[in-house]
């Protein structure tokens, strides 16, 4: 359902509050560290100068928050936008391949398609056609990384990973008014801080403008990248995305999402940026109960979320020094703290009805494995997996879905028509 977005301005301070506050910084904080490393890493492993490496991170999280912002005000959905973490990690290694206008040449051709492919409506008409279960169980194990990550950070900072998994806890038992998240995060940092875990950066501080960069084209960049970027984009972000939202209890609006999405890969390649798009993990943590009880106001925590998301991206030169330095360790357990309610529920869903188990089994494992076939991550691999084995298995389960799919279809016709 779409909403004035000047009425979902209206009503957001009705809806800012601690919750919202804490869900939508602790979003952007993630967003802003260990995945910020992986572009400038691989900047620098592709020769970038310093000046297209700010002008990608500029394009990438300006644009994505600037995506988030009118998603949430006009469906009043926790839909942040951001970019893909296993994209950039992908146009890392082209970077040694191609040269940088090539590659944006490649950014702009993913963009259009990811845009054809949403005003088409194909990707809402497909989404509609996968069972709940079997989404459900890619989303556990394609997120299950941040639950696992917080136990394996204890063998390398057990004080302070210990500490922040017990204040989550004990907070949650003892103290309602403050979100347990935060004070995790709080105690965490401060802790840190004394132990004096706080990293380095090597990347020097200072202001730069972004680059306007001329795409070129080539076919082998266009195959190499194009394609398996647009189904990094709707296979692995998007998808996880929908089903995050689905498990929560809202009707994500498909196409619109990948529309934007598509949108944002063009705009962002004219600076040199691989995509801006719909994000997979900060939505997890913007749609989950972290975010508060009213899931009508949980859009609030996204734009938080993108406040911060975009002003990063504005000042990524200055900022990217400072927020780098926090202990990844530290990032690693409140991540995972925060994608509890959101793994439970995707659980719940997978596996607490009869229907399509086994399929959902395997699109479990399949996420779970983060195995990536002609460049395309695991969730991808997950539904198709997913949907094979229950076709082969479970053709009964399939029979009575085509059955329910069709039925509503002839009903949404008829009210259509009345």
């Amino acid at each position: 359902m779409k909403y004035s977005m000047g009425e979902s301005l209206r009503m957001l301070p009705r809806y800012l509050n601690i919750n919202t506050f804490s869900a939508g910084t602790l979003a952007a904080i993630f967003g802003c560290t260990g995945p910020a490393l992986i572009i400038i890493g691989g900047a620098a492993d592709g020769g970038l100068s310093i000046e297209q490496t700010i002008s990608w991170l500029f394009a990438v999280y300006f644009l994505g928050s600037l995506i988030g912002v009118y998603l949430a005000l006009k469906y009043r959905q926790p839909i942040a936008g951001a970019w893909s973490i296993p994209g950039a990690v992908l146009v890392a290694g082209a970077l040694q391949h191609y040269s940088l206008s090539e590659i944006s040449g490649a950014y702009l051709v993913s963009g259009i398609l990811v845009f054809i492919l949403g005003i088409s409506g194909l990707i809402g008409k497909i989404m509609k056609w996968i069972p709940v279960p079997i989404v459900m169980a890619m989303i556990v194990g394609a997120m299950i990384k941040f639950g696992t990550g917080m136990i394996t950070s204890l063998e390398g900072t057990p004080l302070i990973v210990g500490t922040a998994i017990l204040v989550y806890l004990f907070s949650s038992r003892y103290i309602k008014k403050v979100p347990p998240i935060l004070m995790s995060f709080v105690a965490g940092g401060i802790l840190a801080a004394i132990m004096g875990e706080f990293q380095s950066s090597s990347m020097e501080a200072g202001f730069t403008l972004p680059q306007v960069l001329l795409p070129t084209f080539s076919f082998e960049s266009i195959i190499s990248v194009s394609i398996p970027l647009t189904l990094l984009v709707i296979g692995a972000e998007n998808a996880q995305a929908i089903g995050v939202l689905m498990a929560e209890g809202y009707k994500a609006p498909i196409n619109s999402m990948t529309i934007w999405s598509g949108i944002g890969g063009i705009v962002t390649s004219l600076f040199g940026g691989h995509n801006a798009n719909i994000a997979g993990p900060m939505t997890a943590i913007c749609s989950s109960r972290e975010s508060g009880e009213n899931k009508e106001g949980r859009y609030a925590s996204v734009i938080v979320n993108a406040v911060i998301f975009g002003g990063f991206g504005l000042i990524a030169g200055l900022a990217v020094p400072f927020v780098t330095a926090l202990p990844g360790a530290l990032i690693s357990t409140v991540a995972g703290l925060a994608m509890i309610g959101v793994l439970v529920s995707s659980l719940q869903a997978s596996f607490s009805e009869r229907k399509f188990q086994i399929g959902a089994f395997f699109s479990l494992v399949i996420a779970m494995s983060g195995v990536s076939f002609f460049s395309i991550s695991s969730p991808f691999w997950a539904l198709i997996g997913g949907v094979i084995v229950s076709l082969i298995i479970e053709k009964g389960d399939f029979d009575t879905f085509k059955s329910k799919i069709k039925a509503d279809e002839g009903k949404e016709k008829f009210e259509s028509a009345v």
